[in-house]
């Protein structure tokens, strides 16, 4: 998608520039991204992996370049709350999202789709519509390798390292695949993505809820959801940021605005820390709990967190609340995970 995005916007020119002067808006680099919309990406989605400086020059930079263009995507594939389709992502790229269905997009679409065809198959920065069958095989065995980058205790406090080694099931699962304290590896399924086991996101949840959430959901909730949102895997799955889905602008404002500030949150990369996302994940529960100020039912959290709380009809509820349950039992039985040998 980027890259064909790239011909088209820029024919893969570093430092092209356009201006529009309708819109009084410079268009900048390989993936012709604005200055204004940088600033947008990095302040209020929390995009800070590459620094965007005062000096506008900076936006020649192809890698800063592409990144926000795939943070400006992956935005898209989730507007106004809503799963996007590829189409819709290009078209909304080009001329914004209330042009996304206008006829004034459509050529670009159709161009698009023609040099797309011309380019090897690409996958980057997890920005297209999720799949309804996604790659990640349920059978693959896991393996606890992977980049260097992506351990445990890259993205963990050592506090919760300690309280994690401390947990039995943890302790075990941990010794038994040779993981040394410091350098604990996360699994990875065939396709290299790093995920949880049950057992250590059963310990994370179980963590959370009695450091900040004594009188919170049982942590199976919790497991239950992250099963449904991201099937475990630590960076998520689609649009969804994270084991437990929650976007940057949500977890600050859950941290700014109602005071839920047992971890912070500096920029979306945080959200896939496990102990973050899970935190806020249990945070934005409480809050639904509790929704324009009424109790509400656990059936009505559930549905409100996977499909945002104006969305709730509980007469249509089923399907979802059965593929919670199901899902929460796997945490109600015996575990039979061990290291190295999970089924995922």
């Amino acid at each position: 998608m980027l890259c064909a995005i790239a011909e088209l916007e820029s024919g893969r020119q570093p430092l092209a520039t356009t201006y529009n002067k309708k819109s009084d808006e410079v268009k900048m680099g390989i993936m012709q991204i604005s200055p204004k919309t940088a600033e947008w990406l990095t302040r209020e989605l929390g995009y800070r992996t590459y620094e965007v400086a005062e000096d506008s020059k900076v936006m020649y930079k192809p890698f800063l370049n592409a990144y926000l263009a795939a943070a400006y995507l992956k935005w898209l594939s989730n507007f106004d709350q809503k799963e996007r389709s590829e189409e819709f992502m290009v078209r909304a790229y080009k001329g914004g999202t209330k042009k996304a269905t206008h006829k004034s997009t459509l050529l670009y679409w159709k161009k698009y789709l023609s040099v797309k065809e011309s380019l090897p198959s690409r996958k980057a920065f997890g920005v297209g519509p999720a799949a309804n069958a996604p790659s990640y095989s349920v059978t693959a065995v896991s393996q606890r390798k992977g980049p260097i980058n992506a351990t445990w205790d890259s993205r963990t406090s050592p506090e919760d390292m300690e309280e994690m080694w401390k947990n039995p099931e943890v302790n075990k699962e941990w010794t038994h695949s040779g993981e040394k304290r410091g350098k604990v590896r996360f699994s990875h399924d065939v396709e290299k993505h790093p995920y949880l086991s049950r057992v250590e996101l059963r310990a994370v949840a179980e963590i959370i809820m009695d450091k900040h959430f004594k009188k919170g959901y049982k942590p199976t909730v919790l497991c239950a959801l992250c099963e449904m949102v991201s099937m475990r895997f630590l960076n998520g799955v689609g649009q969804h940021s994270g084991l437990m889905g929650i976007d940057y602008p949500t977890a600050r404002w859950l941290y700014k605005d109602l005071g839920y500030k047992g971890y912070t949150v500096q920029s979306v990369e945080d959200l896939t820390k496990p102990f973050i996302s899970m935190y806020f994940g249990a945070a934005y529960m409480t809050w639904l709990s509790q929704y324009k100020g009424r109790e509400r039912t656990l059936e009505f959290v559930v549905q409100a967190y996977l499909s945002g709380p104006q969305n709730v009809s509980i007469q249509e509820t089923s399907s979802l609340w059965d593929k919670f349950e199901e899902a929460m039992n796997r945490y109600e039985e015996p575990q039979v995970e061990s290291g190295s040998c999970t089924i995922m």
